[in-house]
């Protein structure tokens, strides 16, 4: 059984930083495309970062550029987000997902086919 688990989230400062994780069990984790997805209220799901199925092609939202970063670590099976100068905007729940084997990065909600629970993310003034 495929199963991604986020952890990580929580309350933090403007300006402050926080690291989220996402542990993959039920798949070969370095054939999928991975992804970091957001969800504020009101708001559609959006693409916030994501490899490719080899992790050698990235994409990140531009809101995001300079402040969060994604990585993986195979022999771990978790993907990661660093996210770094926190902003209020950046409240949100937040998803990984994962698909198998695209060569292009994919961005869409409906390209995924494995999604997490989310993990809520505050950013207070």
């Amino acid at each position: 059984q495929v199963q991604l688990v986020e952890s990580g989230g929580g309350l933090v400062q403007v300006g402050g930083s926080l690291t989220l994780s996402c542990a993959a069990s039920g798949l070969t984790f370095s054939s999928y495309a991975m992804g970091w997805f957001r969800q504020a209220p009101g708001k559609e799901r959006e693409c916030v970062a994501a490899f490719n199925w080899s992790g050698a092609s990235t994409y990140y939202t531009d809101s995001v550029k300079g402040r969060f970063t994604i990585s993986r670590d195979n022999a771990k099976n978790t993907l990661y987000l660093q996210m770094n100068s926190l902003k209020p905007e950046d409240t949100a729940v937040y998803y990984c997902a994962a698909v198998y084997g695209r060569l292009a990065v994919p961005k869409r909600e409906y390209e995924y086919k494995y999604w997490g629970q989310g993990t809520q993310v505050t950013v207070s003034s």
